[in-house]
């Protein structure tokens, strides 16, 4: 059981790297980005080419990757989610689902059908292991995985609260009219936070890639995983993303010792059980306006 524990934690870690950046992305403009797990393919299949082509390090390769996403991220801002915005929340939901789907279609005209992987280019490390007491083993690079996914969780969260332009994204994020009275460029903020969102991205698709092979459609699954795991967690919260995260990997693990099918249904389980209950207290609490709880039927907020 012990040793179930600890792979599952791992795999959270990988579950919290790819969540991270939807989160971050609802956080600050309040949008849910369907096009998430799409990016990330995009991602794997850029770093895999540079790869292929020049016999480079995946890790090496990422970094151009994570440049090239960074000002995708901000193009995607001002193209479409700015504009998308305006037009009321269902916009954005629909506008990146669009870009979902001509993605998928794009990569899967350009490379076909066929899975590829990134594990060929890392050598022994895709299955080098830690031993650790009581012969548990430990692979090395879902431990990479995860303390990336710590440093990311963590650098983001200290971006956003201890730095200036932290502060200029969380007023963007709070009210963007607002924040323009004040003196600061609400468009700047939002694409900064969008390229941020879209760098993230970049590292967890070439996480996908090592762990494992993908394909043309491989994003709506990490999208999936992305979105029950920021759910768990509280979208408001990096941190908690993280642990949410974990929750997941631990119900997905479990449901599969129950069961061989049981791994994605204990993790969907989990996510109902946690969305059921969430719901629940967000209609026994009251409502709120400025932080101020306002009267309910039943008697006036004190």
């Amino acid at each position: 059981m012990i040793n179930i524990l600890i792979q599952a934690v791992l795999l959270g870690g990988y579950y919290a790297l790819i969540a991270c950046g939807l989160a971050f992305m609802f956080q600050v403009m309040r949008v849910i980005n369907l096009a998430h797990g799409s990016l990330a393919v995009v991602s794997a299949y850029l770093v895999w080419a540079l790869s292929d082509a020049f016999a480079l390090s995946p890790f090496v390769a990422l970094i151009p990757i994570v440049a090239l996403m960074g000002l995708a991220g901000w193009l995607l801002q001002r193209l479409v989610l700015e504009r998308a915005v305006r037009g009321g929340e269902l916009l954005p939901v629909l506008s990146t689902f669009g870009l979902a789907i001509v993605l998928d279609n794009l990569l899967f005209q350009q490379f076909g059908a066929d899975t590829r992987s990134l594990s060929p280019f890392i050598g022994d490390l895709s299955w080098e292991a830690f031993e650790l007491p009581g012969n548990i083993y430990v692979g090395k690079l879902p431990v990479y995985i995860l303390i990336a996914a710590v440093a990311i969780i963590g650098g983001l969260d200290l971006l956003l609260k201890r730095t200036a332009l932290g502060r200029q994204i969380r007023a963007t994020a709070a009210d963007p009219d607002t924040a323009g009275l004040v003196g600061v460029n609400a468009r700047r903020a939002a694409g900064i936070a969008a390229a941020l969102a879209t760098m993230t991205v970049a590292v967890s698709g070439v996480a996908l890639g090592l762990r494992g092979t993908f394909d043309a459609y491989a994003g709506a699954p990490q999208l999936l995983f992305a979105f029950e795991a920021t759910i768990i967690g509280g979208a408001r919260s990096l941190w908690g993303v993280l642990g949410g995260a974990i929750v997941l990997a631990v119900a997905q693990s479990l449901g599969a010792q129950i069961h061989p099918q049981g791994f994605l249904l204990g993790g969907h389980l989990a996510f109902l059980i946690v969305l059921f209950i969430r719901l629940s207290r967000r209609g026994k609490a009251p409502l709120r306006l400025a932080g101020i709880a306002l009267p309910t039927r039943k008697g006036s907020a004190q």
